[in-house]
């Protein structure tokens, strides 16, 4: 008996190792060969990513501009209609390969990118992409899964412009915990999820647990900024102090969010229930910086662009205070939209 016991584990460990081989197999394989960019770079392109980020940098306009080199993957994307005629690459077949193992969930995880050379507008955009790895399997608190790193290489009229890697995770979905496995009976409600806090922003969210909402500004040119940044923007300077912001704004923006349902947001702290949708604001403070928060004290639909709003802060949890947006009900303000 405990001879063909071992046999299925053999066997089991057999397909494991020939699964893993045959994933590793797609390291190096060109997942794009001779790419080439939609539209050449383009002043319009520039200044609707320049509008959207709040970036006035003057090297972004006038004759000599340049693109902001951040924009370096948007000139190899194919848009809404995706890149039309593209044959099936390596990229399908691992996805397929990874699908039929039941890692079907997919999220993005981090991008790198390294700037080699200015794009000017006129630039003609050309790239070429491969599978550069593909991980040993991983469990996250997401579920279990393999990190998959590909490496995009963009030349500008035929010369290396720069580099992009993105990661994602294919996993598969790890199964949620019963109450009794939450440690108790009856409904735990989830947590909200944590801000993430480095360095760069700590001083914010230490204003934030004080109910105050501290912009930064900078020591050399005095520009407001937010979210926090480690230099300024606009100068490039490092020296900074904050001012505390004073409450007022409108919504410049907004969306609507219906899916997916999340318990952690209930209908009891003004952001949406877990079965209705709740309202995401971009809202433009008196100070003249902008910063996304959810809009409370309306209904979801009767958030308008420019409707005024107040800051006030609120107690998520024992650990957690977010900044969000109080709004009166005012039907004659401007029309808005749902994302």
């Amino acid at each position: 008996m405990s001879g063909e016991q071992r046999i299925p584990e053999r066997d089991a460990a057999s397909a494991n190792a020939a699964y893993e081989r045959a994933l590793k197999a797609f390291e190096g394989r060109p997942a794009t060969t001779g790419g080439t960019g939609r539209d050449p770079v383009n002043a319009p392109m520039i200044r609707h990513w320049c509008e959207a980020m709040g970036d006035a940098h003057p090297a972004y306009r006038g004759p000599a501009a340049t693109a902001p080199p951040t924009m370096l993957q948007a000139w190899t994307m194919g848009g809404l209609a995706g890149h039309q005629g593209r044959a099936a690459g390596a990229h399908d077949a691992l996805f397929a390969l990874l699908d039929g193992a039941g890692y079907t969930a997919v999220v993005a995880t981090d991008c790198e990118q390294e700037y080699l050379r200015p794009l000017r507008p006129g630039d003609a955009i050309s790239y070429d992409s491969v599978i550069e790895s593909v991980s040993a399997r991983k469990t996250t608190k997401l579920g279990t899964g393999h990190f998959v790193t590909t490496r995009t290489d963009v030349r500008a009229n035929g010369e290396l412009a720069g580099t992009h890697r993105f990661r994602i995770l294919k996993y598969a979905p790890a199964a949620r915990r019963g109450p009794t496995e939450r440690g108790g009976p009856g409904p735990s409600r989830a947590k909200r999820p944590r801000p993430v806090v480095n360095r760069d922003n700590a001083g914010f969210w230490d204003g934030v647990a004080a109910h105050r909402l501290l912009i930064q500004r900078c020591g050399g040119c005095g520009r407001l900024r937010l979210p926090w940044l480690p230099g300024c923007n606009g100068c490039g300077a490092a020296q900074w102090d904050t001012v505390e912001a004073s409450g007022a704004g409108t919504v410049f923006s907004y969306v609507v969010m219906h899916h997916p349902p999340f318990p952690a947001f209930s209908a009891s702290d003004g952001a949406g229930g877990a079965a209705g949708p709740y309202a995401v604001g971009l809202i433009e403070l008196a100070e003249g910086v902008r910063m996304v928060s959810n809009v409370v004290g309306v209904p979801y639909d009767r958030v308008r662009i420019g409707m005024p709003v107040r800051l006030e802060f609120l107690r998520v949890d024992e650990e957690l205070v977010l900044p969000v947006f109080r709004a009166g009900d005012d039907p004659a303000a401007g029309a808005g939209g749902e994302g």
